[in-house]
């Protein structure tokens, strides 16, 4: 049986989205088919649609989404139909050589769906991470769905997929961030305030939120910045040294991908400090720093893909966080939209209007 539903297609590059039919096959062995009941709006679908990731057009666009199992392929036993979901973009293979040293969570062979969804006259799409959720339906790998507690709301629950995760995970799995630590977040958006969350999670005592937007800077107390500097009108690296009794911090987390505030987060490191790199830059950026500066600072810089999560282990333990109360995944929900709001999306994304619109259906 084939499936027909409406999903957000950016079909050339720069070009405004558009609705379009796509046609969804039944699941094949080890794929399942999932009714999409939220999805985030992310920068990485801007990226997508802006050709800044490949330019194998037309892409099926969205990727943060909870939803339930509407059926599943032979040999499927992870989830089965009716089972409420976060969809990954990781779905470890087991057998790559990443994954035989036992450390899954850098698969380098991550499995999606076999058989391809399509356009009405039939090309092929190629679904955004392997996932193409802003649409009713969409077929993944089975790999790639992972069971939650369904009491938690889908809005917020589909977010644990990408941005919140991959922030969360920067501060606590690549970070390392730890009790007493000192951390300092570059860039404030939903995967920066993300990574404060983590932080405080963690047991960080200085939490220091870096933006150049005061509204911004307010939302990233609330997910638990100590201290806020705007880098508009002040030197950040001067300012979380006055904050750190002139040492820098233990962990600077940089969620913009971009070389300015790279460098400034180099320069915020107490020695031995480590540098997580969060934010995504774009193929045409480059960095210069002078060696003996990255030999004699010592720790270490480190890029965080995907927060470095496992999401077998990661989103159900986040999930039982925020019903716990101790993570608030509501809070980076600052608007639901429909479908055909996409387009509008990005631009107040770009405009920084927003930590996240969610798609509902």
């Amino acid at each position: 049986m084939v499936h027909e539903v409406n999903g957000v297609v950016a079909g050339s590059k720069g070009a405004p989205v558009s609705i379009e039919t796509v046609l969804i096959p039944d699941p094949g062995p080890g794929e399942a088919l999932v009714r999409v009941k939220a999805c985030g709006v992310c920068h990485t679908d801007l990226h997508y649609r802006e050709g800044a990731i490949n330019d194998d057009f037309p892409f099926l666009l969205g990727h943060e989404a909870s939803g339930t199992v509407e059926c599943i392929g032979s040999g499927v036993d992870n989830v089965a139909p009716g089972d409420f979901v976060v969809i990954a973009w990781r779905s470890p293979c087991g057998t790559c050589r990443s994954c035989l040293r036992g450390r899954p969570w850098y698969c380098f062979a991550s499995r999606n769906a076999h058989q391809p969804m399509t356009l009405a006259d039939g090309r092929p799409l190629s679904p955004a991470l392997g996932i193409g959720a802003f649409a009713e339906l969409t077929l993944v790998d089975a790999g790639q769905t992972v069971k939650v507690d369904p009491a938690v709301s889908p809005e917020a629950a589909g977010l644990i997929g990408c941005g919140i995760m991959a922030g969360l995970g920067a501060a606590i799995n690549t970070g390392g961030v730890s009790r007493g630590d000192s951390v300092a977040v570059f860039g404030c958006g939903g995967v920066g305030d993300a990574a404060i969350a983590g932080a405080r999670l963690a047991g960080a005592h200085t939490i220091i939120g870096v933006d150049i937007d005061d509204g911004k800077l307010e939302l990233a107390k609330g997910f638990g910045a100590t201290h806020t500097i705007n880098s508009s009108r002040s030197d950040p690296v001067d300012a979380i040294r006055k904050i750190t009794g002139g040492n820098g911090v233990n962990v600077a987390i940089e969620a913009v991908g971009k070389p300015e505030t790279y460098e400034q987060a180099f320069y915020s490191r107490d020695h031995a400090g480590t540098l997580v790199l969060v934010g995504v830059p774009n193929p045409e950026m480059k960095i210069e720093l002078p060696l003996l500066e990255v030999f004699g600072r010592g720790g270490s810089l480190k890029s965080s893909w995907y927060g470095d999560c496992l999401p077998s282990r990661d989103f159900p333990t986040y999930i039982d966080l925020h019903l716990q109360g101790r993570l608030e995944l509501d809070k980076f929900v600052s608007e639901t939209i429909s479908i055909g709001e996409v387009e509008e999306a990005f631009h107040r994304m770009e405009r920084g209007e927003v930590l996240r619109s969610v798609v509902v259906f």
